[in-house]
């Protein structure tokens, strides 16, 4: 029974907490005058500390079906803050790459987005936050090998 409760709270508190969070972001963005969200933003600064991705890799590393990864890169193309380009091989593999807006952009939003984490990590020591993120590696490393997703 306990064990139970246990799980549910876990379940709920991430889900909560993720929820709040990208509100939280998602709300602070439109007050600062960005017109993007933190799902884009996520995606933007993949694209920015790898200097370029193939879409398959942003689908794998925000665990985002293609529909879904080719609906924000519709977007941020849109916005002119990335490009997409056919890899060499003339597949219909493609490369998005951040323009001068996007690097522009990328470079603002991330000072407000380090103020949000800032905020939202009040009064947790640094010990404290290694402990939660570590327990929620063993927690992903548990679940990794048992999810399929349609990626």
């Amino acid at each position: 029974m306990l064990r139970s409760i246990l799980r549910e709270r876990i379940r709920a508190r991430l889900y909560t907490t993720g929820v709040m969070l990208r509100a939280f972001s998602n709300q602070t963005f439109m007050e600062e005058g960005y017109d993007i969200t933190t799902e884009q933003f996520y995606v933007l600064s993949l694209i920015a500390d790898n200097k370029e991705l193939y879409q398959r890799q942003l689908s794998e590393i925000t665990l985002k079906d293609r529909a879904n990864i080719s609906r924000i890169i519709k977007i941020l193309l849109e916005k002119e803050l990335i490009t997409k380009t056919v890899d060499s091989n003339g597949r219909k593999i493609y490369k998005v790459k951040l323009t001068k807006k996007g690097e522009e952009l990328y470079q603002k939003v991330k000072i407000t987005a380090n103020k949000i984490r800032q905020i939202a990590t009040k009064n947790v020591p640094k010990e404290e936050m290694e402990i939660c993120l570590n327990t929620l590696d063993k927690i992903f490393y548990n679940l990794e090998d048992k999810v399929t997703l349609q990626i």
